[in-house]
């Protein structure tokens, strides 16, 4: 949704977790094993999303925000200068090996278009012989050429509300859609995990959790739906859905002469859902836990002893909350936990997500990173990104801890155009600027172990010295007792235009891959690739920049731009990298998504 992105100053960030009166364990409300995929139906209660903004316009868009902004200023900061790519890559592009529409204008697949919403929230997972795309309030499958496919990017299966996945299973997951749906593939186990929040409260229920605070103890919530794991749901073709994009959304305030009914005053809910089996179109196990606290911007990583969730409580609140789930039960469908922390005044947090089949060391905390800065006291600048570790207990949750923050000295920064929801990045012909998102670490933030050495990388968007928009780019080594160290860095940044909104990965040899959105203006908004070798020079990006998609058209209906991109190692060779991100088409008067592929091609 808006994702919040408000940073605690240097020195007054909070240390979340020392104690286990701190972490907060719930049980799930609900499980249970769904039918295969391709025979759920959305449920009719609610496939909309009432939460979600109308076609164009996101909901909190005020009046200032609409206004015209302004473009990125130079810092003048010489350190920060001083690590700036100015150049392009002397090696060559690297090729597309595949390239296709995702969700967006244009698209249309067995069970009809896709309803587009700003902002798209793009997630991307990819498997053996399938492509998972979601985008905001829909979720389409793709196929993939390898053993199963003669072709890339063919419809299989969409475009369905994300809460499809959930039919059948009752309570708030199945009766509600919702935006900010990301999904993952976990490499270590081929399965696919959907996570799905709910940002509407759902009617009080004497279950419920109290509102978390970071000295709360521990809890376990009740199991809230009897006779879970409930039977598999009938199975069932969806039908196509004819609705026109942007209808249905007839009665949200009440009927005329009517006020709308009070809020409810329950709980928010995560909504999980793991597949049992490397295909997409088979049966999934689902579940449900109780939130007290806004679940904003979810960024689920996959780490060997848990799925870990890190969320934001709002936009007006310096709070994030970190959850992690027992991975290992629900991949077998069993009855599952969830742990969570409360870090307050800190931005958003990344938890490393695992590139690749090769694990951290047996017991490893998940690592947890995070900008600095304030963007709610107008503090735009840092020179740290803080590390916090992660470890759960899923025995004796009295031993989970967190512990941190670490600052990591980096080169000095300025937030893109000043942060979140700001007039940034100009457009061929017309006043209206996009959103940058320049005030956090973007997702995903990347993990691999490469065997002589254990690699992190992570990426935000800058203020560079040419007066644009430049992608800031880390990598950090891990010592033996699990601290991290700078290894490089740099701000990609070769000419004035602007590169932001990015998300990195790291191939099996070390390679690293980023993709970002880019434009200026003279260059519509689209979306491209920059690459380099392990081997190369520290801090650069080698290859020239490959364009994944060039935009045609102006976006002028909202500020709102993407709020995230993803990138996704193929499983079938741990080389090929995917990427998906927005671009307008000629003519068009909202986005269409594009689903790409680069391999570095040493890499095999």
């Amino acid at each position: 949704m808006l994702g919040g992105s408000f940073v605690a100053a240097l020195g007054v960030i909070a240390l979340a977790c020392t104690s286990s009166e701190q972490v907060i364990v719930r049980q799930a409300i609900a499980n249970d094993e769904s039918a295969p995929l391709v025979a759920l139906v959305a449920a009719a209660a609610e496939t909309e999303c009432r939460d979600c903004p109308p076609n164009a316009l996101a909901p909190d868009e005020s009046e200032q925000q609409q206004g015209n902004g302004s473009p990125a200023s130079a810092p003048r900061n010489a350190a920060g200068a001083a690590v700036e790519q100015t150049t392009h890559g002397t090696k060559p592009s690297l090729e597309l090996v595949a390239s296709f529409d995702g969700l967006g204008v244009g698209f249309d697949g067995p069970q009809g278009p896709s309803n587009v919403r700003n902002p798209s929230d793009n997630s991307l997972a990819v498997g053996p012989d399938h492509i998972i795309q979601t985008v905001n309030t829909r979720l389409a499958i793709f196929t993939k050429k390898g053993k199963r496919f003669d072709t890339t990017g063919r419809v299989l299966y969409g475009s369905v509300t994300n809460n499809t996945v959930f039919a059948g299973f009752t309570g708030t997951c199945e009766a509600r859609n919702n935006g900010d749906v990301v999904v993952r593939y976990d490499q270590l186990a081929n399965r696919w995990l959907v996570v799905m929040p709910i940002f509407r409260r759902a009617a009080a229920r004497p279950d419920q959790p109290p509102e978390w605070k970071a000295s709360d103890s521990a809890q376990v919530a009740p199991i809230g739906v009897g006779a879970q794991p409930g039977r598999s749901a009938k199975l069932f073709v969806p039908p196509r859905d004819t609705t026109t994009p942007g209808a249905g959304r007839a009665g949200r305030a009440g009927g005329a002469g009517q006020q709308p009914p009070p809020p409810d005053t329950g709980p928010y809910s995560m909504c999980y859902a793991v597949s049992t089996s490397p295909d997409p179109l088979g049966t999934w196990y689902r579940y449900e836990f109780l939130r007290p606290l806004f679940p904003d911007y979810p960024r689920p990583a996959v780490w060997p002893d848990g799925y870990y969730v890190p969320t934001s409580t709002g936009d007006d609140v310096i709070q994030k909350h970190a959850c992690v789930v027992d991975r290992a039960r629900m991949l077998k469908g069993e009855p599952a936990t969830e742990q969570c922390v409360v870090v307050d005044g800190v931005n958003f947090l990344n938890n490393a997500d695992l590139d690749g089949t090769r694990l951290p060391p047996r017991g490893a905390p998940n690592p947890m990173l995070a900008s600095g800065g304030t963007q709610l006291k107008s503090d735009l600048d840092d020179d740290g990104v803080y590390v916090w570790q992660f470890h759960v207990d899923w025995k004796d949750p009295s031993k989970t801890r967190v512990t941190g923050p670490v600052k990591v000295a980096v080169a000095p920064y300025h937030y893109l155009c000043g942060g979140q929801l700001t007039n940034c990045v100009p457009q061929p012909g017309t006043d209206r600027r996009l959103d940058a998102q320049g005030d956090k670490l973007m997702a995903r933030v990347v993990y691999r172990n490469l065997g002589d050495r254990e690699s992190i990388v992570a990426v935000h968007s800058v203020n560079t010295e040419a007066a644009g928009g430049g992608v800031r780019w880390y990598e950090f080594g891990v010592n033996r007792d699990r601290s991290l160290a700078l290894r490089q860095q740099s701000t990609y940044a070769p000419d004035s235009f602007y590169r932001w909104m990015a998300s990195p990965a790291v191939d099996k040899q070390g390679n690293i891959v980023i993709g970002y959105s880019f434009g200026g203006t003279s260059h519509f908004a689209g979306q491209r690739m920059a690459a380099r070798l392990a081997s190369d020079s520290s801090g650069t990006l080698a290859f020239r920049e490959t364009i994944l998609a060039e935009g045609a058209a102006a976006q002028t209906n909202t500020l709102r731009w993407e709020d995230y991109t993803q990138t996704a190692v193929d499983p079938s060779d741990d080389c090929t990298v995917w990427y998906v991100g927005d671009y307008l088409k000629a003519g068009a008067q909202n986005y269409s998504t594009r689903i790409g592929a680069v391999r570095i091609p040493s890499c095999r």
